[in-house]
């Protein structure tokens, strides 16, 4: 069966396409749930600093893997981890980082059917719904990453624009109170909230397959900043207007409270007097995107390691995730798990990719000194 290879040089990604690819990887389920999780976990309305705080650190792991992934150019992580860890160490890592990624899609499909549900689509079965998105997210990851990149960027400035105007439409609601002391208990809330913005910011890790498949892979560094950029102000943004408009307290008892805040007004005498049906086609669509890169690195995983094509592999992967996302028995179930894949996401992207380039400095490890 033929392998899978890299792209050739005239289908290779711009750098501007690679920081969009970040950007819609990052811009999933959390954006809806995190003012949530972070009032959760700090119990105060500082969890703005933590999303600053969270957002630098990931770009210093993101140019961490830049780094080591311009140290064996061409390279993509399931290609050289082997160098690194060696043949069998290296493969079983593999397979267990395409596996993770198999069920951070699947997780992501879940979401977006609650959601669905719940606000869109009530009577709709599980299984139409789930389908249906497993199809379409394959009829996308089938045209390769040419393809996907050019998705991405027509999607991406739209979800811009509506995700902006439609949170800024509640500031009819907003109280600056609510988001007053500014460090009212001190640092410690803040730095305990970082951990809790990691799984938003899970993307950042693509540049391990993304920089080899870049035109100009030395600009690697800049795209995954301006990758993380864009989600880092979306977020801020939605956690602002979210404690603002619903404190504290109003975040904590509400499943997702992006969509609740902009349920909770109405603006007569313009086309839409409701911006939160507008706001989850949108973010169907952006779902969309995170589930089909996310459904791609797992395959491109899956094809290096065993050196075959990926497209039998994108098949086979299908009934997984229609499995591994019907699992959970309800939202509180399902949510449980962001904890567990955040913690896993804060070992495999935050904590193991300096170690690596560490390893590889000091054993003098890749082509590239």
């Amino acid at each position: 069966m033929e392998e899978c290879t890299m792209l050739t040089e005239d289908k290779k990604i711009t750098t501007f396409q690679t920081a969009v690819i970040i950007s819609n990887c990052m811009l999933g389920s959390g954006i809806l749930t995190l003012p949530r999780v972070l009032a959760d976990s700090m119990k105060n309305s500082d969890g703005w600093l933590s999303l600053i705080i969270g957002g630098f650190l990931v770009m210093l792991a993101g140019l961490c893997i830049v780094k080591l992934c311009r140290r064996f150019p061409g390279k993509t992580i399931f290609q050289f981890s082997t160098d690194l860890m060696g043949k069998w160490l290296g493969s079983v890592f593999n397979v267990g980082l395409a596996l993770f990624y198999i069920f951070i899609a699947a997780f992501e499909l879940r979401v977006m059917f609650e959601v669905t549900t719940l606000y869109l689509l009530e009577q709709v079965p599980r299984w139409t719904i789930l389908m249906a998105f497993i199809w379409v997210g394959l009829y996308i990851v089938l045209g390769g990453l040419g393809a996907i990149a050019r998705l991405f960027e027509i999607i991406l400035p739209i979800t811009i624009v509506v995700f902006v105007i439609s949170l800024l439409l509640s500031s009819k609601i907003f109280e600056i109170d609510n988001l007053l002391p500014v460090l009212g208990d001190g640092v410690f809330p803040v730095l305990k909230g970082v951990g809790s913005t990691v799984l938003v910011f899970l993307g950042h890790e693509l540049m391990f397959i993304l920089t080899p498949e870049m035109q100009q892979p030395e600009k690697a560094g800049k795209a995954v900043v301006m990758g993380i950029t864009v989600p880092l102000f979306l977020n801020l943004i939605a956690f602002i207007m979210v404690i603002g408009g619903m404190s504290v307290h109003g975040a904590i008892s509400s499943t997702w409270p992006t969509v609740d805040l902009l349920r909770s007004f109405e603006i007569k005498g313009l086309f839409f007097e409701r911006f939160d049906f507008f706001l989850l086609v949108i973010w169907i669509m952006q779902i969309l995107t995170t589930f089909s890169i996310l459904q791609y690195t797992s395959s491109i995983g899956f094809a290096q390691t065993f050196r075959i094509n990926n497209k039998p592999i994108l098949y086979f992967s299908m009934p997984l995730i229609f499995i591994i996302a019907s699992v959970p028995r309800d939202v509180n179930e399902l949510l449980s798990f962001s904890g567990v894949f955040g913690e896993i996401g804060v070992s495999l992207f935050m904590i193991l990719p300096p170690i690596m380039l560490l390893y590889a400095v000091i054993f003098k490890k890749g082509g590239v000194r």
